[in-house]
């Protein structure tokens, strides 16, 4: 199985830069614009990929050094996430989870009620915002995270799969 290995403390140790990819590119990433469904393509540096949704609101951290980012702060709507295996730390931030890469290819859409992670290929680490009640995702596996409610892995039926990745044509 594909698998990255996810060092936080790290991430920590290494100087990063902030910027919005709302509308805008980022130093060691090229944007591309898509429609059908309307939606921006971040091709990273360092074997990342973000597919983000036309109003995804998101910021993004680097490692100075090659550009490549570390981890995105999501607050709203879906990205789609590709990572090279063996390319080094990533994590999704959102204001109810924290979806740490330990695989692939995998989705995450923001709400204000909650956040939804969904794994298509490896394995997500995916814990509340304050990294407590950590689970791990397999692929056909997803989660919700939301206040109050039990965090719980489960395969998702493939009506539900399939509108969630129809939203970025796929």
């Amino acid at each position: 199985m594909k698998q990255l290995t996810f060092f936080a403390i790290c991430s920590l140790l290494v100087p990063l830069t902030v910027t919005a990819l709302a509308g805008q590119t980022f130093s060691g990433c090229t944007k591309v614009d898509l429609q059908d469904p309307p939606r921006s393509v971040y091709q990273c540096a360092g074997g990342v990929t973000l597919e983000a949704e036309a109003a995804t609101a998101l910021g993004i951290q680097e490692r100075e050094e090659s550009g490549r980012p570390t981890e995105v702060d999501l607050s709203s709507e879906g990205l789609y996430i590709e990572i090279d295996p063996g390319s080094g730390a990533f994590q999704i931030q959102t204001p109810h989870a924290i979806a740490a890469v330990r695989g692939t290819v995998y989705v995450v859409d923001v709400t204000e009620t909650g956040t939804e992670v969904f794994v298509r290929e490896g394995e997500v680490s995916v814990s509340r915002a304050d990294g407590t009640d950590t689970v791990i995702l397999t692929p056909g596996f997803g989660i919700n995270v939301a206040p109050g409610e039990m965090m719980e892995s489960r395969r998702w039926p493939q009506e539900r799969v399939d509108s969630l990745l129809d939203r970025f044509g796929r």
